[in-house]
């Protein structure tokens, strides 16, 4: 298993019930280092598109760490911390997007 990789990650549009961003998008690691190298390796792919975060929170922690690109919001999470809050339940009338197809074919 590739340690940058979430697991179990949901890209949810919230554009028309949140109206501070468009996306979410929630990912899980194993422990708090994974958390850590999933975030490094989220704003490193993002750096090469020229995007930087607006707000970073979390990140020592890494139970719950939060991107902030305002118009997407990335959301990595510690497994246990991720049940805890439960995010996706939180936002269940946001559409979930078909992420894996969209980036296939893009």
């Amino acid at each position: 298993m590739d340690s940058r990789k979430a697991h179990d990650v949901v890209v949810l549009d919230v554009s028309k019930t949140l109206g501070v961003c468009d996306h979410f998008v929630i990912g899980s690691g194993a422990n708090s280092r994974q958390v850590k190298t999933i975030v490094d390796a989220v704003e490193e792919a993002l750096l090469l598109l020229g995007r930087k975060p607006r707000i970073r929170e979390g990140r020592e922690d890494a139970r719950w760490t939060l991107l902030d690109y305002g118009d997407v919001v990335v959301h990595v999470f510690l497994e246990e911390t991720r049940e805890f809050y439960k995010l996706e339940r939180l936002w269940a009338d946001s559409p979930r997007l078909d992420w894996r197809n969209e980036a296939e074919a893009g």
